[in-house]
């Protein structure tokens, strides 16, 4: 409950937006209606709109449904017609959520509904129950084999927070009970390896590094055998971003694979691409860049707290059904957790944890 009080104030930007977007379809057509006069009858007095047909329910006393559902007898509506979802749909492409994903996710809230009216609320319950949804699949943990060590590899490209979320991982991981080695592997970036140093000296987990320049693949080969010296359970390999050049980038990666299984002929156990969600759209890109260069085997969302169009992660799920595994909304430790789809769905839409 801790991390979700967290997660929606800091989705706050998200939320805020789809939020007030939603509170806007539904207001301002209501506004319309209670502002349009009737025409003009040539056959009896000018009469004026009954503003209750507007902003009240269908019946005078809420049914057993509305009453469950919290609903307000004095919430604005609105006729979800083919109008409507197209806002609703150009409100959830400008969240980042993507055409495709924005069009499946208001056909199916529209199925059965369609011709009814709908306040701003329950236009947000549906949403979210929506976005759970497709999600609801992708979440899962990051799995733990019984095979030590668990080689762990890390993709991702510079900035999307790669290394910050090796370091609390294995931080974590470290507090859980679990002895884990990191090995600096982006060694082209000085400051990624002082960054995991100052991670590991707080964690009390080393971190074995090489000089700068030096090959990954050399650097990652030692790091697992000092691993299975130490009979530690985890080890997490970082490794470089560079995309302006994928060649090179795919040959990096393959080779650190290919000399790592010279010691593990199974290694990496798991290979986690971190993305940066204030990257928006260009996140689907990455995951399509990373699948094709490594197998990738999970996502972690990192940025959440610096974004407008936290949508991304949803359009993620759908497109690519690739196990979301953490997401993180700010520096400290306890930023980075479990991804849960119910309270990412309700931070999102900005409605409260029931």
């Amino acid at each position: 409950m801790a991390f979700f009080s967290k997660l929606k104030d800091r989705l706050f930007k998200s939320s805020s937006k789809l939020e007030q977007g939603l509170d806007a379809i539904v207001e301002d057509a209501a506004e319309i209606a209670v502002s349009t006069p009737e025409p003009e009858s040539t056959s009896g007095p000018v009469t004026t709109p009954d503003v209750a047909a507007v902003t009240a329910p269908e019946t005078s006393s809420p049914s057993l449904v509305g009453r469950l559902l919290g609903r307000k007898i004095d919430e604005p509506r609105r006729v979800l017609d083919d109008d409507m979802l197209e806002q609703l749909e150009e409100l959830l492409i400008s969240s980042d959520m993507g055409v495709d994903t924005a069009l499946r996710v208001t056909a199916n809230m529209a199925e059965g509904r369609f011709g009814k009216r709908l306040s701003s609320s329950e236009i947000k319950n549906l949403l979210a129950a929506e976005i759970a949804r497709i999600m609801e699949n992708v979440a899962k943990p990051m799995p733990i084999y019984s095979k030590r060590p668990q080689v762990v590899l890390v993709v991702g490209v510079n900035g999307s927070g790669k290394t910050t979320t090796i370091g609390k991982l294995a931080s974590q991981f470290k507090a859980a009970g679990k002895s884990v080695v990191i090995a600096a592997g982006d060694t082209f970036r000085a400051a990624a390896v002082e960054q995991l140093q100052v991670w590991g000296d707080r964690a009390g987990v080393p971190v074995l590094t090489a000089p700068e320049g030096s090959d990954p693949a050399s650097l990652a080969f030692d790091a697992l055998t000092k691993a299975q010296d130490d009979g530690a359970d985890l080890l997490m390999i970082d490794t470089a971003g560079r995309l302006q050049n994928r060649s090179d980038l795919m040959e990096e990666l393959a080779k650190i694979v290919r000399v790592i299984r010279k010691v593990d002929p199974t290694a990496p156990h798991n290979t986690l691409l971190v993305l940066d969600a204030t990257t928006g759209q260009n996140a689907l890109n990455q995951v399509d860049v990373f699948q094709k260069i490594s197998d990738v085997s999970g996502l972690v969302m990192t940025k959440l707290d610096g974004t407008a169009r936290g949508g991304v992660l949803v359009a993620l799920a759908d497109k690519f059904g690739l196990p979301i595994h953490a997401i993180g909304v700010g520096e400290q430790i306890d930023d980075l957790a479990p991804f849960d789809p119910q309270d990412f769905a309700a931070a999102l839409t900005g409605l409260d944890k029931t």
